[in-house]
């Protein structure tokens, strides 16, 4: 297979402009072209008067291979393998693994297992897809908060109330074999080519659901409602652990464990530190979301184009490094979105970013956070970075009149360090509602001084970012784990033999992608070392 890059594609272009682009650029004939697919293609916005896509194409054709690319002379194109993951040696595995978690580590962990023979057993605290939905739209409609099934907790984990974006910084293979897994699943196919990918948490929920069913067809099983409540080891090794499901428990006999848990899991931490399970105190990121209205952030990065049907919601991606050495960027930027309740703890607020596929609200918004360190946790105790998190969100609480309510702030009216009393142009999304506070009274100063500073310095890169009718709404304390289970070489943890520390929960991901991949490749080390 030919891959060519760099193919530059005019805005609504069609499948003959991107076969033709491909016999011009290969000096070859229509006949000799078996077939031809985008492998990537991101937006080139930098000129607003010219914007356009650059393209990659894979192209399969009759003719020798070596002899077109020396013909073409092209600098732009190369031979390719397709891409194909293959399973690592399946050894039999002396008793059946088990999967604590299911968001996408332990999801993917638990797709490896069985796609290998092996039968996992998985365990998730929350609720399946379909009863965890109406609990969470409960919460938000009627401030009713489940604890063991909400935005955090469930099956697909809390990027299944987020915009499902799949664009990562891992250079690992195996987010390809992610995203052809998600297509297989039932996700859209452009999720394959586009440079940014998104599923839409719409569209995410019945891809998990297709997911879990498949791997109960290869032999697993899942157990929703159930709670990881022990580890059971002898000689430094795990050999079973125990479940708690409604008023009952059990002992499931294993020798090896995927931990994923997620970043939310704050009395699985405890247990584990109970247990004296190497873990350590871990860099994250607070702040809370800035929201605009959509229709300014297109005009801000597409120009007069930004009402083209081709382009859709437009995005941004920022950092800055503030006077005091902090970093201060967006997060997980939510297009035409929302900012939705994300607590799993009562009397608590904490807010997230969720789109759907369609990305037709007319708000988009984004985490702005800044950069924390174990310095700042005030104590060495492993889990002072969670109680950091549990403070910021019982302040919030009380800010937000103590009924689930978030507070929020003008953008001009934060930079005066002022409490609104009136909104402008933008209208807050969060459910179940909402109350002027100051951002001051909840974030340390700290961070909100940084986020001052980073949303002046960020409006000279996205014209408008500063927008005095921009609203923040917070606090966002759950970017990412405040811990890390440490693991060895062969990812077990350093404390017991047979214990896989997987994914964000862990403290070795960032995101639906490189939380699924490293559930894969804990997967492929529990077949390796069987």
């Amino acid at each position: 297979m030919i891959r060519l890059n760099n193919i530059k594609l005019k805005l609504g272009y069609n499948d003959n402009d991107i076969k033709n682009a491909v016999l011009k650029e290969l000096r070859i004939d229509r006949k000799c072209v078996d077939s031809v697919s985008l492998f990537r293609r991101s937006i080139d916005a930098r000129h607003k008067n010219d914007i356009h896509y650059i393209a990659t194409i894979d192209v399969k054709i009759s003719s020798d291979e070596n002899r077109v690319l020396s013909k073409a002379k092209n600098k732009n194109a190369v031979a390719v393998k397709e891409y194909r993951y293959e399973l690592p040696y399946k050894n039999d595995l002396n008793q059946r693994p088990v999967v604590v978690g299911f968001g996408p580590a332990g999801m993917f962990a638990a797709l490896i297992l069985a796609q290998a023979g092996q039968r996992p057993i998985v365990i998730e605290r929350g609720d399946k897809v379909e009863v965890r939905t109406e609990k969470v739209e409960n919460f938000w409609n009627n401030a009713v908060l489940d604890t063991t099934s909400n935005v955090q907790f469930g099956e697909g984990g809390a990027g299944t109330f987020s915009d499902g974006k799949l664009n990562t910084g891992t250079k690992d293979s195996r987010s390809r074999n992610v995203l052809i897994e998600f297509v297989n699943h039932g996700a859209p196919k452009e999720i394959l080519y586009n440079a940014k990918p998104h599923i839409g948490t719409d569209k995410l929920r019945e891809t998990v659901k297709n997911i879990r069913e498949d791997i109960i067809k290869l032999g697993g099983e899942v157990y929703f409602n159930t709670k990881l409540v022990g580890i059971n080891h002898a000689d430094g090794k795990v050999i079973s652990v125990i479940v708690e499901s409604g008023n009952s428990k059990k002992i499931i006999e294993t020798d090896n464990v995927v931990l994923a848990i997620g970043h939310s899991a704050r009395d699985t931490f405890e247990m584990l530190n109970d247990m004296h399970l190497m873990m350590e105190q871990k860099p994250f990121a607070i702040g809370a979301r800035i929201e605009h209205l959509q229709e300014n952030i297109n005009k801000a990065q597409y120009g007069s184009f930004y009402k083209s049907e081709h382009l859709g919601a437009a995005d941004y991606k920022m950092n800055i490094k503030s006077q005091s050495g902090r970093g201060v960027f967006t997060f997980c930027m939510c297009p035409g979105g929302f900012v939705v309740a994300s607590q799993s703890e009562e009397n608590t607020v904490v807010t997230n970013g969720m789109s759907n596929f369609d990305r037709s609200n007319v708000n988009s918004n984004a985490a702005l956070l800044v950069n924390i360190n174990p310095k700042d946790f005030g104590s060495d105790d492993v889990l002072a970075g969670v109680e950091l998190q549990r403070s910021i969100e019982r302040k919030a609480f009380l800010c937000g009149g103590e009924d689930y309510c978030a507070p929020v702030q003008r953008v001009g009216d934060f930079l005066k360090q002022k409490k609104s009393d009136k909104l402008g142009e933008v209208i807050p999304t969060y459910k179940p509602g909402f109350k002027f506070a100051l951002t001051d009274e909840y974030l340390p100063h700290y961070i909100t001084d940084a986020m001052r500073e980073g949303i002046i310095a960020m409006d000279r890169k996205l014209h408008g970012f500063a927008h005095p009718d921009a609203v923040l709404t917070g606090p966002e304390t759950r970017s990412s784990s405040p811990v890390r289970i440490t693991r060895d070489e062969s990812l077990q943890s350093i404390s017991l033999k047979g214990l896989y520390p997987c994914g964000e929960g862990a403290g070795y991901a960032g995101g639906i992608i490189s939380a699924a991949v490293d559930g894969i490749k804990c997967a492929e080390q529990i077949l390796l070392n069987a």
